[in-house]
């Protein structure tokens, strides 16, 4: 059986999350990852994905751990299990639940006594769940993971105790294991005496390995994360990494006879609003830069699930290593390009609104958390009464990015970050005004962890605070009941587009958007991410498993205008 802290016979693991692709392709991904020599599955555990409401737990529908779990058992592949709390991994909040943020004065990661209560709670409804699958159990889960990187954030030891201890309680009788970087600060923070350490890294491996051996002499040396590529954010280039590069990497590695997961085996995607983001404020990269849609990561298999170059240069190290790998490659999926697609129906968004949710009025514009709302976008309508002569109107902080209208036309446009301040001269009747907020996405990483959402700090006119609202709260997660025309007129205001189009065979295919702005995609309901035209990624990934034959529904959010409306289904991926 394989053991982390025996190296007698090295594990050889690559990260797949079953919630960054669908049910329908567990099977295929891990076929593949077994037909290159690997011999275990890492994945984190997103508890925001199964608690999206306080005591409202999910468990089933696409994204089923415990199919996940039996598929790697009947391919006879271990499992290393990544349960957080907090998971970082490029996604929303880090994993963490939104409706944390709904009290204020919530303290996170550390011994926090309501944040422990409710670690707790999740704690009870999931970890029975995974203990049937455990290797003393006879299951496939060889190792289990005490919160993550948690000397990049803190140094709380009572809270790492309390949920090591939490996971022992709960039956977890595998080996218990952290992974932090390998600066001293880090190990020194993230790690307690009596739980097997790892590390992250994506090269220098002999210092990073000789970091772990100051605190760790006599075990064997892991790399839980070995980045083997890296993930986009909108606005920047897509990242690529040559796959010589990785071979060195893990030959470098292979020399300390350590064990290796490489991160990410398959990225996949980060379907609907569960996209990440980071807080950057050094000499490299300033402010907020919310994660792409695609994770695809440069990494093994593509987002599609394709054979690159990088696997088999590795297939290959494994090969020359460990001896002749008896599996044959299996085939790459079938894509398939349905062509173009022109919407028929359109809604706009401002017509919708009491369809799309119930008004709530209020005296200041919270953030959207104050109002039970976790993602999607949140709207703010309010009067100001004239004359005032030229006016600044000043919005405190914009938590991702809002559209300004006045009297239904839209003004101005701002990101976090930005000069968020217009003047206007407001006559004698006043004026509607219109404040649309994105969620982009809340920051995974870092002190700016407790990342609020829409206005964070209100709107003040002239100076001062302007009061009196009504609030929509677009989470965009029931729109059964839009009203949609059977005309379409050109528009730039915030609109809905529908069409049908028909499928002979299901097949995976990328959606290009090229005649678009920004906005997001539901196929046959589902939501399949986040679309922007400024980049890298030109295309979403439809899986198979979204796809029925006959007619299927696509139905779009766009923020903007849409120059053309329609989409192309094409048979490839343009990342950037």
């Amino acid at each position: 059986m394989l053991t982390l802290t025996d190296n007698q016979q090295p594990i050889m693991s690559g990260a797949i999350h079953y919630f960054r692709l669908l049910k329908s392709d567990y099977k295929d991904r891990l076929m593949k990852l077994k037909a290159c020599g690997f011999n275990t599955v890492e994945t984190y555990v997103p508890w925001n994905l199964h608690e999206p409401e306080k005591g409202k737990f999910v468990f089933d529908g696409h994204f089923d751990i415990e199919c996940f779990l039996q598929t790697a058992a009947e391919l006879d592949l271990a499992v290393i299990l990544r349960p957080g709390p907090y998971i970082c991994s490029e996604w929303d909040f880090g994993g963490l639940p939104a409706w944390l943020l709904k009290d204020k004065n919530m303290v996170l990661r550390c011994y926090c006594e309501p944040y422990l209560k409710h670690v707790d709670d999740w704690f009870d409804a999931f970890i029975p769940r995974i203990v049937p699958y455990l290797s003393t159990n006879g299951g496939p889960i060889i190792g289990v993971q005490v919160e993550n990187e948690y000397g990049s954030y803190g140094d709380d030891k009572k809270y790492l105790t309390h949920i090591k201890e939490g996971l022992i309680r709960r039956g977890v009788d595998v080996t218990l294991f952290t992974s932090d970087g390998g600066p001293d600060h880090m190990l020194t923070g993230g790690t307690l005496p009596d739980v097997y350490k790892t590390v992250n890294f994506g090269s220098a491996a002999d210092w990073n390995f000789s970091q772990l051996r100051k605190r760790q002499p006599d075990l064997p040396v892991m790399c839980m994360e070995f980045w083997d590529g890296w993930f986009d954010h909108w606005e920047v280039p897509h990242h690529t990494r040559p796959s010589h590069e990785v071979v060195q990497v893990f030959e470098d590695m292979l020399a300390h006879n350590a064990h290796v997961n490489f991160y990410m085996f398959h990225g996949g995607t980060n379907f609907g609003f569960y996209n990440g983001a980071n807080f950057y404020n050094d000499a490299n990269a300033q402010g907020y830069g919310a994660t792409a849609t695609s994770y695809d990561y440069c990494a093994l298999l593509t987002e599609a699930g394709d054979i690159t170059e990088t696997y088999l240069a590795i297939r290959e190290c494994m090969e020359k290593h460990f001896g002749p790998i008896p599996y044959e490659i299996p085939a790459n999926t079938t894509k398939k390009a349905y062509g173009k697609v022109n919407f028929t129906k359109q809604a706009l968004l401002f017509d919708n609104l009491n369809n799309l949710t119930t008004k709530k009025e209020s005296a200041m514009a919270e953030n959207m958390e104050y109002y039970d709302q976790d993602f999607g976008y949140i709207l703010y309508r309010t009067h100001v009464e004239g004359p005032r002569g030229d006016v600044g109107i000043h919005l405190t902080q914009i938590h991702d990015r809002a559209q300004i209208f006045i009297n239904d036309e839209e003004v101005a446009v701002y990101k976090r970050g930005e000069k968020q301040e217009l003047s206007r001269n407001i006559p004698s009747e006043g004026i509607t005004l219109d404040i649309l907020v994105e969620n982009m996405g809340r920051i995974n990483y870092g002190p700016q962890l407790k990342d609020y959402k829409g206005l964070v700090g209100g709107l003040t006119i002239a100076g001062c605070y302007h009061f009196g609202y009504d609030v929509y709260n677009l989470d965009m997660k029931d729109l059964s009941k839009l009203e949609f025309k059977d005309t379409i007129e050109k528009t730039n205001k915030p609109c809905f587009y529908q069409a049908t189009f028909t499928v002979d065979e299901a097949h995976d295919t990328f959606l290009k958007f090229e005649n678009l702005t920004k906005g997001f995609v539901l196929i046959n309901g589902f939501n399949i991410g986040r679309y922007w035209n400024v980049g890298p990624q030109e295309t979403l990934f439809v899986p198979s498993g979204l796809l029925k034959e006959g007619e299927n529904e696509i139905v779009i959010f766009e923020q903007h205008e849409a120059k053309e409306p329609s989409i192309e289904f094409i048979d490839y991926a343009i990342l950037g």
